[in-house]
């Protein structure tokens, strides 16, 4: 799909009635950076990993706009659960495969320098795209689908592929390649010339060549590496007797070149629009089976506008993949807030899972706003108006001020962006100042955030902000109770206790106020 391209036939992301405007904004995106978020959350990793390998089709543009409303997830929602279908799905790869070799077809085309070449590629990609889309449409209509989106698709092909135009060109591709497949004719070489004329029976001396020089073939031996495919481009000789077949037969030749004037655009907008849209959830699917054959779930959220979140064996998937790829395991999570609860304040030990849960928070939530399967077990998530985030950044020094005051004027950035719809994810802030001045910040900034009544979640070193406030669930990251120096990357709804865990460290090196009183009178 072409930026600024009229596409008004049915689509596989968007609701039928929301297409034009999803698109404009898409194709904005498109020019755009990620969101800002995406950096701090890891899902810029998550997303490079998804469509790797695909970047033919732009894909990130679909990954960077999040949907409005619980209907627009749940019609993407049906068209995943219908391509979970393997039948269904082995014809829609099909599809792509041609349409793959449609592109490379015109791609060769446009680089070649013999215009009767160019135009056989150009028939030939012709009649890839019709034969594609008439399978496509013949596989719709025998399917049972239940997606919004493929019916749609379904019956717009069925009306496509009988129209007069696509009939037409059809037609006129098959005829004009019986023509072309029927031309023969018979070399004559010279020690100066090559002489072409019109074939007579069109009989093929290959096999009577073959069989007389067999006896002079060499035994079998290992095999070769394959050889380099050639270019389509001809020589000077190759050209020639071209040029001569034009001559011998003009009839086939001129109807090659009415076919390439007349049907110089052929490709229908829907149909190519939906040739890049259905990559979004083939490469998602693709991404999803890496982590399932390792035993690791993706599920389709429950989303609504209301504050409820529920979520169990959650996982961040940037880091699970990474742990993936070198033999590593992966912990799940789970969390919730219910009631008039709002804000997960997050503390515990250091290096214990906690910047890893806010980000497994973030991606659950974004993911699940765009339509898609989220890494969990099950899920109940909020749609939001946007997902901010604040996390630790390398102290600027051309900006000529402290890490204190820009992370203070960042923070007032967001808070002036958010709305009671937003979610917020706040990482260690405060951490360069005094805990009696971190205290103090974070309950300014907190008391803020419940009045807008957004969800959130605050990573701190501050246990004490955990507990002033009802609609604050305090998480902590635990650890082995047998060995206080093993984290389990476990994190649990209980009141932050950062002295039970200091007195655990404390016994493990055995530096308790007894033991360091008995050693040293010994």
């Amino acid at each position: 799909m072409a930026d600024g391209e009229n596409v008004t036939g049915p689509s596989v992301l968007h609701h039928e009635a929301d297409v034009p405007r999803a698109r404009e904004r898409e194709q904005a995106r498109e020019r755009a950076e990620a969101p800002a978020c995406f950096g701090d959350l890891h899902l810029d990793q998550v997303i490079a990993t998804i469509t790797k390998g695909r970047d033919a089709y732009r894909l990130r543009p679909f990954f960077h706009v999040p949907l409005a409303d619980a209907d627009a997830v749940a019609y993407r929602h049906e068209v995943f659960r219908d391509l979970a279908d393997e039948a269904l799905r082995a014809h829609v790869e099909a599809f792509a495969g041609a349409m793959r070799s449609l592109r490379e077809c015109s791609a060769q085309a446009g680089v070649l320098r013999d215009a009767n070449q160019r135009r056989r590629l150009r028939l030939d990609a012709a009649s890839t795209y019709c034969t594609a889309v008439t399978r496509l449409a013949r596989a719709l209509h025998h399917a049972e689908l239940h997606s919004r989106g493929l019916r749609r698709l379904a019956s717009y092909l069925r009306v496509y592929v009988a129209s007069d135009p696509f009939t037409a060109l059809q037609a006129e591709t098959a005829r004009i390649g019986r023509q072309l497949d029927a031309v023969r004719y018979d070399l004559t070489l010279y020690p100066d010339r090559v002489a072409v004329r019109k074939g007579t029976d069109g009989a093929d001396d290959g096999a009577g060549v073959g069989r007389t020089f067999a006896r002079f073939a060499e035994q079998p031996t290992a095999p070769r590496a394959a050889a380099v495919p050639p270019s389509f481009a001809m020589n000077m000789v190759e050209s020639a007797i071209l040029e001569r077949l034009t001559r011998l037969y003009p009839e086939v030749f001129v109807d090659l070149e009415t076919f390439a004037e007349r049907h110089g655009d052929y490709l229908d907008p829907t149909v190519t629009a939906f040739d890049r849209e259905v990559q979004f959830y083939l490469a998602y699917l693709d991404y999803m089976a890496r982590f399932e054959d390792a035993g690791l779930g993706f599920c389709f959220p429950a989303v609504s506008s209301d504050k409820a979140v529920r979520v169990t064996g959650a996982f961040d998937a940037a880091l699970a993949h990474a742990l993936l790829e070198e033999g590593g395991m992966v912990v799940c999570n789970d969390f919730h807030l219910s009631g008039e609860e709002r804000i997960f304040l997050v503390t515990g030990a250091n290096q214990g899972g906690k910047t890893t849960f806010a980000r497994m928070v973030g991606q659950v939530h974004f993911l699940a706003s765009l339509g898609c399967p989220v890494p969990a077990s099950r899920a109940e998530v909020c749609l939001f108006d946007e997902l901010l985030t604040h996390f630790e950044k390398v102290e600027d020094l051309d900006l000529l001020r402290g890490k204190l005051q820009d992370e203070l004027l960042r923070l007032h950035e967001l808070l002036e962006r958010a709305t009671p719809r937003s979610i917020l994810i706040v990482n260690e802030v405060f951490a360069s100042t005094t805990a009696d001045d971190a205290r103090y910040l974070g309950r300014r900034v907190l008391n803020r955030l419940l009045k807008l009544g957004l969800v959130g979640v605050w990573v701190t070193f501050v246990e004490e902000l955990a507990s002033f406030d009802p609609r604050i669930v305090s998480v902590v990251s635990t650890v082995d109770p047998a060995n206080a120096l093993r984290r389990t990357f476990k994190l649990l709804r209980r009141p932050a206790d950062g002295h039970a865990h200091a007195l655990a460290i404390a016994k493990a090196h055995r530096l308790t106020y007894d033991e360091l009183r008995s050693r040293l009178r010994s």
